[in-house]
């Protein structure tokens, strides 16, 4: 794995202080978590070396399954509320201005079960910045919502009737025009892979990766909200909150931006006897503050945080030296906590116990290990 990681940091030119987590034998011995990760696709914490995720790496989730799609045929229309409605074929979207993002896509379903932990990778996207394309259709002034159509497509029933639907997002157009949204053609320097969503994906710095569209298709601008399947019936958060007069409020909320999250990814017996904490951790865009690790039920103290890492949307790499660990079975955790003051909360934190779906599963993951 090691030499595949150093390929894809030298061809995106990134810097040797990206390496976060180098190969465990040059810090110390490795020491297996007692809560292991199940083996399965996607990002296994214990291997995490690169602060880029290869692409082999990176998990992949299709809704209604992987369509066929003719790059070269293959053409974006941009329609609905716009003076000049345009398609746009992937040369000629090559041929606009080009922008790197590098930003954490993340499953909002990541972390909802013990086995279902890898569905995460920090990646670097290239593409065309989406606004552009939109103020050169010229939006008219009725519109307000964006809505992004995928090429795959599914029969779904709704209210007793069916439909064909093709899966499909969408932000407002406010959202819509920030500047570091991007039509992407190429993931870590390369061209987008077709379960990635090739020729052209959505990215959404910020958002979970349902807001990511995949094989994007058309882009239609509304005057009103767009609910379909995947907006107003699937990927809904319903949380309760008990109120004084001892009524519960259960409100429904739709997946959007990424909780403050951090993971332990590794633990290190060092030559002189410490054990080093290694891990990630990731926010919406808003700056991270800080992160803290527990052991057992010690005290919250202080990690480190790798400073060589500057992306507003990528996870920032992190580590914490465990001084004179006592043998026998401990507990670690860790929780981060952005400039806002939104903290990672615990499994008996109200905002995790009253959820009700598992969506958006930002609770503190508890890890066990021997010393």
């Amino acid at each position: 794995m090691l030499g595949t990681t150093l390929g894809v940091l030298a061809f995106l030119h990134l810097p040797p202080s990206v390496m976060g987590l180098p190969k465990a034998e040059q810090e110390g011995t490795l020491i297996k978590f007692l809560d292991a990760q199940p083996a399965g696709k996607g990002l296994n914490w214990e291997k995490l070396e690169s602060w880029i995720t290869p692409n082999e790496d990176v998990f992949a989730v299709s809704h209604y399954g992987t369509p066929n799609v003719d790059v070269g045929a293959h053409q974006l229309e941009i329609t609905g509320l716009v003076k000049k409605p345009r398609k746009f074929n992937l040369e000629e979207i090559k041929k606009r201005k080009k922008k790197d993002v590098i930003a954490t896509l993340e499953c909002s379903g990541n972390s909802s079960s013990p086995g279902f932990l890898g569905a995460i990778g920090n990646i670097r996207w290239t593409g065309t910045p989406l606004a552009s394309l939109l103020e050169d259709c010229g939006p008219q002034k009725r519109a307000i919502e964006v809505v992004f159509f995928g090429a795959d497509d599914k029969v779904e029933k709704i209210r007793d009737r069916e439909y064909i639907q093709n899966f499909a997002r969408s932000l407002s157009l406010k959202d819509a025009l920030r500047p570091d949204i991007l039509v992407a053609w190429e993931m870590n320097g390369q061209p987008l892979p077709k379960e990635h969503g090739a020729p052209f994906r959505l990215i959404v710095p910020g958002w979970f990766g349902i807001a990511w569209v995949k094989w994007l298709a058309r882009i239609e601008l509304l005057d009103r909200r767009y609910m379909s399947k995947f907006m107003a019936r699937e990927y809904v958060t319903i949380r309760g909150e008990d109120r004084e007069d001892g009524r519960t409020v259960w409100r429904e909320t739709s997946v959007g931006p990424i909780d403050v999250k951090s993971v332990t990814a590794r633990a290190l017996k060092l030559k002189d006897g410490r054990i080093r904490l290694t891990g990630a951790a990731w926010t919406d865009g808003t700056p991270l503050k800080r992160v803290e690790v527990k052991i057992d039920n010690g005290p919250w103290q202080p990690a480190k945080i790798d400073s060589s890492q500057e992306s507003r949307y990528g996870w920032r790499f992190w580590n914490f030296d465990w001084a004179n660990p006592s043998p026998g079975d401990h507990v670690v955790v860790s929780r981060a906590i952005d400039a806002e003051g939104r903290a990672q909360p615990s499994a008996d934190d109200p905002e995790i116990k009253m959820k009700r779906t598992y969506w958006e599963a930002n609770q503190q993951w508890p890890r066990r290990l021997g010393v």
